[in-house]
């Protein structure tokens, strides 16, 4: 599928019914999703493969993998309402995911590839670090956005884990007005994407 079909597909799909500031619930811009799933599919790590969507809202990275191909897509996320959305989106697409009503820090599941929009921890600090263990947990291999600031401690709190960061895209986070403290119609926000891989994928590769 091209990148301009994808993202069109993906744009359609609502955002948060009634987003949560302590949660940090933000729609995640299908210019911004497409392309990293297509940087994704481009290096292995979604058709044919067990792919989560960590916090997924309603279900953006989920129902793109499933479109692109992936063998098995779960969506895990805490919010029953945001989960709704997403069954019905999927079942608009024929998109094949799991929609799963769980807390990560308490999510026990397993996949190959993790792809996610944590929370940047603005509302409630260290708040990514919860969903960076359980992606750490679950799969070798994590697609993970962050605030562009916040880079060199992801990659450092990645290492600690044992993952190294083999790619990082530069991207522009549009955030539309949500909250109430928001002052304008939309905000750009520098952000990165990071491809983390554990240790043991980097080195098997490189022999």
């Amino acid at each position: 599928m091209r990148l301009r079909d994808l993202e069109r597909m993906l744009s359609r799909v609502p955002p948060h019914p009634s987003p949560k500031l302590e949660l940090e619930q933000y729609a995640t811009p299908a210019d911004l999703a497409g392309p990293l799933l297509h940087e994704a599919l481009a290096l292995g790590d979604v058709e044919g493969k067990r792919v989560v969507d960590l916090g997924c809202g309603t279900g953006v990275f989920a129902l793109g993998a499933s479109i692109l191909g992936a063998a098995e897509v779960a969506g895990v996320d805490v919010d029953a309402s945001a989960l709704a959305v997403a069954r019905r989106e999927a079942d608009r697409l024929g998109a094949r995911v799991e929609w799963v009503e769980a807390d990560v820090r308490a999510w026990r599941g397993a996949a190959d590839t993790v792809l996610m929009n944590p929370p940047f921890g603005a509302q409630a600090r260290g708040a990514d670090r919860a969903f960076l263990d359980a992606a750490f947990r679950a799969a070798p291999v994590v697609y993970s956005l962050h605030n562009a600031g916040t880079r060199a401690f992801v990659e450092e709190y990645a290492a600690a884990a044992g993952f190294r960061a083999t790619h990082a895209w530069a991207m522009r986070f549009a955030l539309r007005h949500t909250y109430r403290h928001h002052e304008k119609a939309v905000q750009e926000i520098d952000v990165v994407a990071l491809r983390l891989c554990r240790d043991s994928v980097t080195e098997a590769r490189d022999e």
